[in-house]
């Protein structure tokens, strides 16, 4: 939206009308820049659905440029976002090389499409002695049809464009997926991403809903930093992993986002919980 007030674009933003909700803020501060927030009421009103609508309006006016933030879709999308994002690796292993003299043990991303994921491991990729680890949202529990884990649950096919894994039901049609995290719940992966898995390069687990919350809620108290939900699937897996390590092990995670959006949603999750 800033990019495109900047360059005097008008700018559509298509939004999952359940996201829209629990990204108020974001919507607020997209609006505030000039940008043309579309609520899209179809599906599951979530990011698959948001994507769709964003490909529909494209095709109506091919004078527009189509952009999105996640390294999904068909190429170049991918490329491109793979290609600005990996600024966050780049960045990151500059930084632990100098304070800590030497590359981390584990560099630990959530994945939902997975774009700040291949920004975080871009670098670490051809360093083998670095353990690279995406974190999928499990929701309310894997042995539940309510996540949003695409490679931990999910088969190849082909989905917005790509070859890649995603939650197809016994139909062949891609799945309802949810998740707590806005940013998590897309059935589908980069294709980056499902190499990564089958190469076995990276290793993929999933965090649920309430292993998520208890991580946020754990940074905000020690550190005084409110990650975003969709960052504390992260955080959650190394909080489980850190107790198994010696002492002298590095860790980096990848915290994607603030978490001022969620802060409303987290306090109603938190409402409901302690009301049941």
């Amino acid at each position: 939206a800033a990019a495109a007030a900047k360059f005097g674009m008008a700018c559509d933003v298509y939004m999952g009308a359940e996201d829209v909700e629990r990204q108020r803020l974001n919507v607020f501060r997209m609006e505030m820049m000039g940008a043309t927030v579309h609520s899209v009421e179809t599906g599951t009103k979530t990011l698959k659905d948001a994507v769709d609508a964003a490909f529909g309006a494209w095709m109506a006016d091919l004078d527009a440029f189509y952009v999105l933030g996640s390294a999904v879709g068909p190429h170049p999308y991918p490329t491109i976002v793979h290609e600005f994002q990996k600024v966050i690796s780049e960045e990151s292993k500059r930084q632990i090389l100098e304070k800590e003299g030497r590359l981390p043990d584990y560099v630990i991303a959530c994945v939902g499409g997975g774009s700040n994921a291949i920004g975080a491991f871009s670098e670490y990729v051809a360093e083998e002695e670095v353990g690279l680890i995406g974190v999928e949202a499990a929701g309310h529990g894997l042995d539940t049809d309510q996540h949003a884990a695409t490679m931990t649950k999910g088969t190849v096919g082909v989905v917005d464009g790509m070859k890649t894994y995603a939650v197809f039901g016994q139909d062949g049609k891609v799945a309802p997926v949810y998740s707590i995290s806005a940013g998590l719940d897309y059935p589908g992966v980069g294709p980056e991403h499902a190499f990564f898995k089958d190469s076995g390069r990276v290793e993929y687990v999933a965090a649920t809903d309430d292993e998520a919350v208890e991580a946020l809620l754990l940074l905000s108290k020690t550190e005084g930093i409110i990650p975003a939900i969709e960052s504390s699937h992260a955080i959650a897996e190394a909080i489980k992993r850190a107790p198994q390590l010696d002492k002298d092990k590095i860790i980096i995670i990848n915290v994607s986002g603030r978490g001022d959006k969620d802060v409303a949603a987290i306090a109603d999750y938190l409402e409901a919980k302690t009301a049941k």
